[in-house]
């Protein structure tokens, strides 16, 4: 019996994405599909990649039956996902997607986000989606918040260095390149492919970044005390993909060996050979995150290098692998696509 699966906000980009690998995953079934906005649509003529799919057409929110769901994924814009998913059944089993559920403290989200939380009582339940590092609590979750794309790059490369005390906390730079599915399928005039190709340009630098919530919350709970990054992300003329350069003070080699250590049985994250850096071409459509260390010319700095997707590793793929946990299924199951190349 597959499980029955119900994606809101279908007509995404991740939501997309969430169709484009549920298609192929062994034990899950989309049974509904909203998108408010194109109610009515088949997802053929919103997407058309996915014509070779016998899919349910798009519908309003308020017109699924969940009784018939076991798993929902909300695929919503931010801010939108806490006032619709306070009030699906309590029984429902829910990945969220949007930055809604991320900060478990709600002064913090109204500080990142210039709003009061919706549902403070559900924010204090959700579970944070980083898989690797929250796999147990998410296995025996209701609702679990997909992390930020930014926010999943800079962790993998850096989490283990500060939980093993490694590195220099006071001494931490991400330099990240975004692909520009990040920013969402809305029209934006910054976007335009005019406005876009043939040049890369930083936003929201100087400490504005909303996912920087995110490391200030994640990597000060596991060094316990504050530690607090400097981040610059970059956004660049590709289409999907992200590459953080992060500096660190710190021995090379022993760097390499934790990161090693800590990712050698995950089934997702491959540390590539001391010296070796990743690209973003080679795990583009796909659930991998490459992470590659390299030691620096002035010594005792280390430069560490970490590539994923932003819709897979980054959102969707990270979603369903946090599925697979919370319905009893093999992590991988679903995910083992080889990324597109070239």
């Amino acid at each position: 019996m597959k499980k029955r699966i119900a994606i809101l906000g279908a007509s995404g980009y991740t939501g997309a994405e969430l169709v484009r690998l549920i298609a192929t995953h062994p034990h899950m079934q989309i049974v509904a599909l909203s998108g408010d906005r194109k109610a009515g649509m088949a997802m053929a003529e919103v997407f058309p990649f996915l014509r070779h799919l016998d899919l349910p057409n798009l519908c309003k929110i308020d017109e699924i039956d969940f009784s018939h769901v076991d798993l929902a994924f909300c695929a919503l814009p931010h801010a939108t996902s806490q006032a619709v998913i306070k009030d699906l059944p309590r029984d429902l089993r829910i990945v969220d997607l949007s930055a809604d559920f991320r900060l478990r403290d709600p002064a913090a989200y109204e500080k990142w986000y210039g709003q009061p939380h919706a549902a403070v009582d559900l924010q204090a339940e959700a579970v944070y989606g980083l898989t690797e590092f929250y796999r147990d609590d998410i296995r025996t979750a209701r609702l679990v918040a997909g992390t930020g794309c930014n926010a999943a790059t800079g962790q993998y490369a850096l989490r283990p260095l500060i939980e093993a005390g490694v590195i220099d906390l006071d001494d931490i730079v991400i330099d990240l390149k975004a692909g520009v599915s990040g920013a969402g399928r809305s029209l934006k005039e910054n976007l335009l492919h005019a406005e876009l190709s043939e040049g890369t340009h930083a936003y929201s630098a100087g400490g504005k970044h909303r996912h920087l919530g995110e490391f200030d919350q994640e990597f000060s709970a596991v060094a316990g005390r504050p530690v607090l990054v400097q981040f610059t992300p970059h956004l660049s003329p590709m289409n999907r993909g992200i590459l953080a350069t992060v500096y660190v003070k710190g021995d090379p080699r022993t760097v390499w060996e934790t990161l090693e250590g800590r990712y050698v049985l995950e089934p997702f994250i491959k540390v590539l050979p001391f010296g070796a850096l990743p690209s973003t071409r080679d795990i583009r459509g796909s659930n991998f995150c490459h992470v590659g260390v390299i030691g620096d010319r002035i010594p005792g700095r280390t430069v560490i290098v970490a590539a994923l997707d932003n819709l897979t590793k980054g959102s969707s793929g990270q979603a369903i692998q946090n599925a697979n946990l919370m319905l009893g299924l093999e992590e991988t199951d679903g995910l083992m696509l080889a990324p597109v190349f070239p």
